[in-house]
């Protein structure tokens, strides 16, 4: 993926003399003629889809900063009724273009037929790929599997087809591509390329997505309308379909946790931070964006340290409410140790100890260190406003803080432990997640943290509170696993819709318990104060001060507040606050109200 570049595609599509492009018919038409000849365009066309797809590194960490999970004052205008559909902008269909002319032209290229047969199937994965976004966009949509002729006007001015439609087309083309896309070893070479087990994992993770929606929401949001009664009953069939793609994969041996019980305080973060790791271990990640030192392909438009330590270009802050969800290493939950909701009053030392060893690799905690254990560092308040600060991709050398750094983290699109938890949640969802079916994967995600694996037989009431109306222990603890796992991995934001939960995402974040202001604290452990909340001051040497706003004075440049005026929890973020609302049209964004305008057959989505 690596060795070819979109200007050498474009190159090879242009490769053609002056004469015959004056003389062409259409000059706006690509001869696929002068491009598929072999395996090598084939590739080349491929791996040119990959690169297209793939998010960056800072993109894909940044999905979560506009969930449950994240302190963050972002995508204001969308969580008020500020945001219309004028604001909508994105409707673009290049890339589906691009897949379509492949599919219908890469059948010249002369090559095997096994050949053949797993190109073609990765052209089928990437237009499901295309549809599923949009689907989990804007709902119903039109779909094409051809390419459009600008002079069709039937083509360029269609309505949309129904949601279920274009879902059954997205399973037809993953199926497609499970079945002929190759699985041999190299295919998954650095777990760069789409294989069957690529196709197979991301059919999981969409079939999870459209039988819990279909589950959980009575409407389909693309029409305002409830769901018929065979399109509800589909949700049953996503579902299974969802264990099927899981077990396979489990059942072909080629993939596992990496977990060495001698290093389980750092395995997990490991997995985020190691250049050129994982992905060429290829026992974890089933697919992943290389990034490495040898090719010197690299991160260096703002290096992820940059991200994490930098207060102009990110903020990042993990909720309180979400870092309670973390277990205690006996396998209990951390709320059931306190009467009532006393667990608010916990110091953040008594927060983070005897905890899921995944806490400490995920945020700092004290005794945190950088650069070979030789450095602490304190949660800094400046910088993370609710005291809870990331550095599940941070790495360790200091000297890799610039702005420019070039780093080679690889970002894991797939991981085999996600497979693991959709299996779990899809047959818990079925009501069929038995203690065998617990074992053979959230058990295993568990204890890779150090947490002892307890099969759930009664509800956890926080996480009953957490996720009102869900009563089901398997549900509740697998959410529960799934958002620990996977924060800052860009999957909260669909999980949180596909349950029918988007009141989380606009729920009052907090931060950590602050006895009193004006007093200096100790939160790296290291008895010496590196912290405090005040009111009056906005710098004092050595110590990370967050200035607030208290007993209704006014500070310049801050809404940040304590629950109890001067000590609680801190509230960041209140300027905007009362503002924040969510409804059901918001589960889907509106179709662009410029291509509504441009296209008399496309409606609107419900409610915009």
């Amino acid at each position: 993926m690596k060795k070819y570049s979109i200007a050498l595609l474009s190159v090879c599509l242009l490769a053609v003399s002056c004469n015959d492009f004056l003389t062409r018919e259409n000059p706006n038409s690509i001869e696929s003629e002068y491009f598929f000849k072999d395996e090598t365009s084939l590739v080349i066309y491929t791996n040119t889809l990959t690169r297209s797809w793939v998010p960056a590194i800072i993109d894909f960490v940044n999905g979560d900063r506009y969930t449950d999970t994240h302190g963050w004052d972002g995508l204001y205008n969308f969580y008020t009724d500020k945001y219309d559909v004028g604001d909508m902008t994105s409707w673009s269909w290049s890339f589906l273009r691009s897949v379509n002319y492949y599919l219908e032209h890469m059948g010249e290229a002369q090559v095997d037929k096994a050949i053949h047969d797993h190109y073609e199937g990765v052209g089928h994965f990437f237009r499901a790929m295309f549809y599923i976004g949009k689907v989990q966009q804007i709902g119903a949509c039109p779909y094409y599997d051809h390419v459009i002729d600008p002079k069709n006007k039937d083509d360029l001015y269609k309505a949309r087809d129904s949601r279920s439609f274009v879902c059954s087309k997205i399973l037809e083309d993953l199926n497609y591509a499970c079945e002929h896309c190759s699985g041999d070893a190299q295919y998954r070479t650095r777990s760069t390329y789409v294989n069957k087990y690529v196709a197979l994992a991301y059919k999981a993770r969409f079939c999870l997505f459209e039988g819990t929606y279909r589950k959980y929401h009575d409407i389909d949001h693309s029409t305002g309308k409830p769901w018929t009664a065979a399109e509800k009953e589909e949700g049953n069939m996503y579902l299974n379909e969802c264990v099927k793609a899981c077990e396979e994969i489990m059942n072909s041996g080629i993939y596992g946790l990496i977990d060495n019980p001698a290093k389980r305080s750092t395995q997990y973060r490991d997995l985020f931070t190691n250049e050129d790791g994982c992905a060429n271990l290829t026992k974890e990640f089933i697919w992943a964006r290389d990034y490495d030192a040898t090719y010197q392909v690299n991160n260096t438009k703002y290096s992820i340290n940059d991200y994490m330590l930098n207060a102009q270009h990110a903020q990042y802050a993990f909720n309180r409410d979400f870092v309670m969800t973390y277990l205690m290493l006996d396998g209990t939950p951390f709320t059931s140790k306190y009467s009532g909701t006393d667990y608010y009053k916990a110091t953040f030392k008594e927060e983070c100890t005897g905890r899921d060893l995944r806490l400490a690799q995920t945020m700092r905690t004290p005794g945190f260190t950088r650069n070979g254990g030789k450095v602490h560092y304190a949660p800094d308040l400046v910088y993370s406003k609710t005291g809870y600060q990331p550095i599940k991709w941070l790495y360790d050398r200091v000297d890799l803080d610039e702005i420019n750094s070039a780093t080679y983290t690889d970002v894991p699109l797939m991981r085999y432990a996600e497979v693991l938890l959709s299996y779990a949640e899809a047959k818990a969802e079925l009501g069929q997640c038995t203690e065998e079916v617990w074992n053979a994967s959230v058990k295993l995600v568990r204890e890779r943290a150090g947490v002892k694996s307890i099969y759930p037989v009664t509800a956890d009431p926080y996480m009953a509170a957490y996720f009102p109306g869900v009563t089901d222990p398997k549900i509740l603890e697998i959410r529960r696993e799934r958002g620990i796992e996977f924060t800052m991995e860009n999957l909260r934001q669909q999980d949180i819709r596909r349950w029918h939960m988007g009141e989380l995402l606009v729920k009052q974040k907090t931060g950590m318990w602050i006895p009193a202001i004006e007093t200096e604290l100790d939160l790296d452990g290291d008895g010496v104060a590196d912290s405090m909340v005040s009111a009056k001051l906005t710098e004092k040497a050595g110590i990370n001060v967050l200035t607030i706003n208290y007993n209704g004075s006014t500070l310049s440049g801050t809404d940040h507040r304590l629950s109890e005026g001067d000590h609680g929890y801190i509230l960041p973020y209140q300027a905007n606050r009362a503002q924040y609302n969510w409804s059901e049209k918001k589960y889907l964004y509106p179709v662009p109200a410029s291509s509504v305008t441009m296209n008399d057959n496309l409606d609107q989505n419900a409610g915009w």
